[in-house]
């Protein structure tokens, strides 16, 4: 059944409301918080490659406290373990039984801070429970609840000791973009209220989590025509044959970009993708899954740039799609 029209208007208005919300705390930055809750709704995760003070930390507890859910933090350094994320088994001497003690993994909202500087067996641990949103233990699976979503960050300045991501982690991302650094009249704002600690304020919940749970299934629901379908094939098949490429994007991606355009195409308050909802959301969703080959990049060709040019080259569908 697909969504309906005043279902998309509902859609809309909690999604205004929510976006709203967070932007009191991160100031003139409404795109990259609607790219956030994009992700939240698609039941997806957020790579935010950013430089330090940017808000990272900010964004991921505003976004949990809107949604009145739990957040956490978990600063990744190179003597990190699994069992650190995921949480371990400890002996109880009393019930002559293995309890199984949670770890930070275990919140709506989980910060992954400077992802990149942990080891690839450490990195891994992640790769379950963004996946299929439990853990496995000793043999017992330990799901995380809903709504759940991971927001990694990296710092792409800094590379001494840290360890670059495998594709096949990138690939568990749903999007990837950056925070970056506000404009001069948000600045401005920001220090007006300098005599306050960032970390001092709460936001007001807008929504329960049972109700984004509502919105992710209604999200799915969207309308997709075939020519827009087709559009998004032809778009991933043109990543995997552009002469700067050595891996092109994966049928994976190219599901990420339906499910994120849908979810994005209700929160306009419309039932039905769009071509225009395609191209606005390809470049930080297909962007991160991307291989260049390595002359292409020491020539200083980026992934973002293979995507722009690829959608300047491949023309939408001509008639507007509708259900």
């Amino acid at each position: 059944m697909s969504m309906t029209p005043e279902q998309a208007t509902w859609f809309a208005d909690i999604f205004a409301r929510l976006v709203g919300n967070v932007d009191k705390v991160l100031l003139g930055k409404s795109f990259v918080i609607k790219l956030s809750f994009t992700a939240l709704l698609s039941e997806g995760h957020l790579l935010l490659e950013d430089f330090p003070g940017t808000g990272k930390t900010s964004l991921a507890r505003a976004v949990a406290q809107t949604v009145q859910g739990a957040s956490s933090r978990i600063q990744f350094t190179p003597d990190l373990l699994p069992g650190d994320i995921t949480g371990v088994s400890i002996y109880d001497q009393k019930s002559a039984e293995f309890e199984f003690h949670p770890g930070p993994i275990f919140a709506n909202i989980v910060l992954a801070d400077e992802i990149n500087r942990a080891s690839p067996k450490t990195q891994s641990a992640l790769l379950e429970v963004m996946e299929e949103s439990r853990v496995t233990v000793d043999g017992i699976s330990h799901p995380v609840g809903a709504p759940f979503m991971v927001i990694a960050t990296q710092n792409p300045i800094e590379q001494a000791g840290t360890y670059r991501l495998p594709e096949a982690q990138l690939d568990r991302f749903l999007m990837k973009t950056s925070i970056g650094y506000p404009d001069h009249a948000a600045t401005l704002r920001i220090l007006e209220g300098s005599g306050t600690k960032v970390h001092e304020g709460t936001l007001t919940p807008i929504v329960e989590s049972g109700v984004i749970t509502e919105m992710s299934r209604l999200a799915r629901t969207v309308h997709v025509d075939p020519v827009v379908a087709d559009y998004v094939a032809r778009i991933v098949e043109a990543t995997r044959t552009a002469p700067e490429v050595r891996l092109g994007v994966s049928v994976r991606g190219a599901l990420a970009l339906v499910r994120v355009a849908k979810t994005y195409a209700a929160s306009t308050g419309r039932h039905y993708v769009t071509p225009d909802d395609i191209k606005l959301l390809a470049e930080p969703v297909l962007s991160h899954r991307i291989v260049l080959d390595p002359e292409a990049e020491f020539d200083g060709v980026t992934p973002s740039s293979v995507v722009s040019q690829l959608l300047i080259e491949i023309a939408p569908p001509a008639e507007r799609v509708t259900a």
